[in-house]
């Protein structure tokens, strides 16, 4: 079995609580109120501008060229993502130059970067790797009946699609390359599945959902 997959089995628990979370269940229907998205995506490109600077990083300080390319070819993914929420912001009306992130989105990128530039490249992609393992487990267990068509379609089909794997896969590989202590490499893989939760939640609060 590899690190990764024993990564993802061992916090199943928080990866089971983001899907049956209220707002991923709105996004799977359609029905989540449009301005719970709307402030979710400025949080998200705020968060997502993190994440790109924290594989730039990381790519620096790879030992080797093999582990530089890989991080910064993974970033090149990030910015493909960003590209998408500028047609969401557009889409829904968000001032992406006046987002102001929120406690939970500064938890989150404070944790990342402050793991990149204290920790190992090993340590570093545990960290990431749940942002991407989970936003594909909640894109392909949203479309196992299909795909309706409403509000949050493209959202799925872009989480659940075989592109985004591929970087999922990825990032997973840099793990299985790097990674030498694993319960360290737990710690911080399960940290940022409580912040992707949180994130959920505080996304969803901001539309006027209950707890």
């Amino acid at each position: 079995m590899t690190i990764s997959h024993t990564l993802w089995e061992r916090n199943q628990d928080l990866a089971q609580a983001s899907l049956n979370h209220p707002f991923v269940q709105g996004i799977a229907d359609g029905s989540l109120d449009q301005g719970c998205f709307a402030f979710y995506v400025g949080q998200d490109v705020f968060f997502l501008q993190s994440f790109a600077r924290a594989y730039s990083i990381a790519a620096a300080k790879a030992p080797d060229w093999e582990g530089f390319n890989d991080f910064h070819q993974l970033a090149g993914g990030v910015l493909e993502e960003l590209n998408l929420h500028q047609t969401y912001a557009q889409q829904w009306g968000v001032n992406l130059q006046q987002v102001t992130p929120s406690l939970a989105t500064r938890r989150y990128t404070d944790f990342l970067l402050a793991t990149v530039w204290g920790k190992d490249v090993g340590v570093t992609a545990a960290a990431m790797t749940p942002c991407m393992r989970l936003y594909y487990f909640l894109g392909t267990e949203l479309a196992k009946n299909g795909i309706g068509n409403h509000q949050y379609s493209d959202w799925i089909e872009t989480y659940s699609s075989s592109e985004f794997k591929e970087l999922v896969n990825n990032l997973e590989s840099l793990v299985e390359r790097y990674v030498t202590t694993e319960e360290e490499a737990n710690d911080h893989y399960r940290y940022a599945l409580l912040c992707e939760h949180d994130f959920f939640a505080t996304s969803w609060l901001s539309g006027g959902g209950e707890t």
